[in-house]
């Protein structure tokens, strides 16, 4: 049973049904129970509806639902809620990584410019670690294996090498594009790409 109220399965939507957030149906109950989220009844894409906390303990529990045991009987786990007083969609950066800093960089060398498959590339510190350079999105750019060799723990100066465009943060984006359906929950497939 703890197992299903604190695993991350339940999808927060603002009060204009964008995915803002996934939390636990631990978290998603107190916010039922506050009345700060209502719950959706999801019964195909025509048949979609917010449940209140009061309604939600006496829905019936289906067969593709989770399902709690309390000391009032077996409670419906909700696979989506809405945030009632909440509009905004938050953003955030992509996490800085090999994939974020090759997408930010279009699969390019950043020194040479030629297109990289993804083995043919890795992250280049233009000041390098060894020399109190920072993982950052200021000093981390994608460049091709070779050069990166080359360039070793020089700077790209001191290495005969010029950036074609000096490394920045990529723009925040809306949490939207960083919620995936990594546990195949059928009723997300409404409000969430796969």
């Amino acid at each position: 049973m703890s197992d299903v109220l604190n695993k991350a399965t339940v999808l927060v939507l603002n009060r204009n049904w964008q995915a803002i957030n996934i939390r636990t149906p631990a978290d998603t109950f107190c916010q039922m129970a506050s009345g700060t989220a209502t719950a959706l009844e999801i019964n195909g894409e025509e048949d979609i509806r917010p449940v209140d906390w009061e309604e939600w303990l006496g829905l019936p529990i289906r067969p593709q639902d989770n399902a709690v045991l309390t000391i009032r009987g077996p409670i419906r786990v909700p696979t989506v809620v809405v945030a009632v007083n909440y509009s905004r969609v938050p953003t955030r950066r992509p996490t800085l990584n090999a994939r974020s800093i090759r997408e930010r960089d279009g699969n390019r060398c950043q020194y040479t410019g030629r297109l990289l498959r993804a083995d043919e590339g890795s992250i280049d510190h233009v000041m390098p670690r060894s020399r109190g350079g920072k993982d950052t999105w200021d000093n981390c750019v994608w460049a091709a294996k070779e050069i990166n060799n080359h360039k070793g723990s020089r700077t790209p100066n001191e290495a005969g090498l010029r950036l074609l465009r000096n490394p920045k943060p990529p723009p925040e984006l809306p949490v939207t594009a960083f919620i995936r359906n990594y546990h195949g929950i059928a009723d997300w497939r409404f409000f969430v790409a796969d």
